[in-house]
């Protein structure tokens, strides 16, 4: 996922859930046997997805759990899937020629295993097609050193290696610039500030307590909810400043003629950015769009662990004269290339309900550092163990199961955007001065919402994209009239430790495309593992890193909730239809305050 809209806070189920979910205590009363159907149901085009009228009872099929559960721990692919992505194919940049490896393969694979209708789908233009091939540094003076780095995404090669000196360049404000103006050509330049580097003195790799899903579950109320707090309004701010400023640090050195730039990598969660670890993603890049041929990047930049910057930001400081040997090895292989979502189904079987849909998903896309396991491998072969355990049960879903496996999503939710725009709908997006300076996924949506016919034939969508940890429960993003549903769910597989339902919003990654035109998408609550400390974006995101029991785990309660929304008579219920025109006038204050006198005209 993103890191600059990683998921957030969780949140609490509000709705008490009726005395009626407390059946399920009865496995009688939920036998399949039991389910009663309208004999003359609507057409699945002529349904109202926002109208239906919802059970307080659901009719669970309990003999389809024992089944996945037993396709899904005891005869499980999901390693098979994860060793074919990660090892055989490797890092999948967006726009790179091994995402173009996975999309075949992923297509291919699933042909494979039984879907139908496997296929490519083109959600436009993205930009460059750049690849890593080999990137190395050392220290020359005064000390020889092998320094840990890698090139930056989207970087250019340097003319084989090249030695400079180093010179350690502090800019906050466009008037610094001036400061080092005729002094940089032919350096090897450090740009970034030196941070502390605290001891690891907590886990790095930790799962939930019992007391942090309560507090999950907690739904939290403030003076600002519904809105952006101040505090983050004003870092947002900030962001969008330096964002600014560094396209113009960047064209700077390309005409001072640097020799490299080298950037130190950022922290982690609990010191995690230590040890040698390396976080290569959007907050290393020297450049707010450098995959866009226009706006690429023309001197080569590395990020170095923190231990390898270190010594020669303290040599420099010290004043001792430092050079540095580097060799950046890149490749583009094309200025426009496009992104393609990978998609299959498992045709639905009911007469009335088969054009419906349930989709699953996650993000095949990844950054350059490691393999891509984490984040988000997982969600990919997960999603692909999910469809693999209903196919081969044959189980014949009433409604047609869709998966899908994203790209952009990286740089802004690129591919499921483009997915929902092609088939669901969209509203437009603000072109205000300050809204322009923001990356297009962060935009203020200004509407109206535009809707199309497939948008109503969606029951719903679910997305895993956390890590590897195992699923202890899931956001209802804000849909309280879900959450008594998924509650009885869950109540067969809280030995499985799923066990919270929270009514939170959670953010950074595709199922918000299709929140954002009415349509219910689901992320999970998952163990937090070592993703935000060490695996997010980094050089240890590699198959290491995968728990296989874990994601045994995960494919089992995904299949199920995909496989429960396939089946039962109703969609998913649905908040009500997002009206993005009018959010900044709902908003405003309303003017109530007695005895007011409107100043004088000037």
């Amino acid at each position: 996922m993103p890191l600059t809209t990683h998921r957030m806070t969780p949140s609490k189920l509000l709705c008490l859930i009726s005395a009626a979910c407390l059946t399920l205590a009865s496995p009688f009363a939920l036998n399949a046997a039991d389910k009663t159907k309208s004999e003359k149901a609507k057409p699945a085009a002529e349904i109202d997805p926002y109208a239906e009228v919802q059970p307080a009872t659901e009719t669970l099929d309990l003999t389809a759990y024992q089944r996945i559960r037993d396709e899904g721990f005891n005869h499980s692919h999901v390693m098979d899937f994860a060793y074919a992505l990660m090892d055989g194919i490797g890092p999948r940049l967006t726009g790179s020629p091994n995402l173009k490896k996975a999309n075949a393969w992923t297509r291919d694979t699933l042909t494979k295993i039984g879907l139908e209708n496997a296929h490519l789908e083109d959600w436009g233009e993205f930009g460059l097609g750049w690849q890593q091939l080999n990137t190395w540094a050392r220290m020359v003076t005064p000390d020889t050193a092998v320094l840990i780095v890698q090139a930056t995404p989207w970087s250019p090669s340097t003319p084989g290696p090249v030695t400079g000196d180093v010179t350690y360049v502090n800019i906050q404000t466009e008037k610094d610039i001036d400061t080092y103006k005729g002094k940089l050509a032919g350096k090897v330049v450090l740009f970034g500030a030196m941070r502390e580097v605290p001891p690891a003195d907590k886990a790095l790799f930790d799962r939930y307590t019992e007391k942090e899903l309560e507090d999950i579950a907690e739904f939290p109320v403030s003076a600002a909810a519904g809105g952006i707090p101040p505090e983050m309004q004003a870092r947002l701010a900030a962001r969008t400043e330096r964002l600014r400023l560094i396209d113009k640090i960047a064209q700077f050195f390309a005409d001072e003629k640097v020799a490299a730039v080298i950037e130190p990598s950022r922290d982690a969660k609990n010191g995690g950015g230590s040890g040698g670890t390396l976080f290569d993603d959007n907050g290393a890049t020297l450049g707010r769009t450098p995959y866009i041929a226009s706006k690429a990047v023309k001197i080569p930049v590395a990020v170095a662990a923190i231990e390898s910057y270190g010594r020669l930001y303290r040599l420099t400081q010290a004043h001792v004269p430092v050079s540095v040997e580097i060799d950046v090895e890149t490749k583009v292989n094309g200025e426009h290339e496009h992104g393609f979502d990978t998609v299959a189904e498992i045709p639905g079987t009911d007469p009335t309900l088969k054009d419906q849909v349930v989709m699953v998903g996650g993000h095949l896309d990844s950054w350059i550092a490691g393999t891509g396991a984490t984040d988000n491998g997982a969600g990919t072969v997960v999603a692909m163990e999910v469809v693999r355990i209903l196919k081969s049960l044959d189980l014949h879903p009433r409604r047609t199961i869709r998966i899908a496996l994203w790209t952009g999503e990286e740089e802004g939710i690129f591919g499921s955007k483009g997915y929902v725009t092609n088939h669901f709908g969209s509203a437009a997006t603000s072109t205000a001065p300050d809204q322009m300076q923001l990356p297009e996924f962060m935009r203020r949506a200004t509407g109206p919402l535009t809707v199309k016919p497939e948008q109503k034939l969606l029951s719903g969508y679910f997305n895993i994209d956390n890590g590897t940890g195992k699923i202890r429960g899931i956001y209802t993003q804000g849909n309280y009239a879900v959450a008594p549903i998924f509650t009885q769910w869950i109540a067969p597989l809280k030995d499985l430790g799923v066990t919270t339902v929270t009514n939170r919003n959670t953010g950074g990654t595709d199922h918000l495309s299709f929140d954002a035109v009415g349509i219910p998408g689901f992320q999970f609550i998952q163990d937090d593992m070592d993703y935000e400390s060490r695996t997010h974006h980094s050089n240890e995101d590699t198959v290491e890193r995968l728990q296989p029991a874990d994601l045994k785990q995960i494919a089992v309660v995904e299949a199920i909730f995909v496989y429960n929304a396939a089946q039962r008579d109703q969609m998913l219920p649905r908040k009500p239809i997002p009206t993005p025109d009018q959010e900044e006038q709902k908003r405003k204050a309303l003017e109530v305050m007695p005895g007011v006198v409107e100043p004088a005209a000037k």
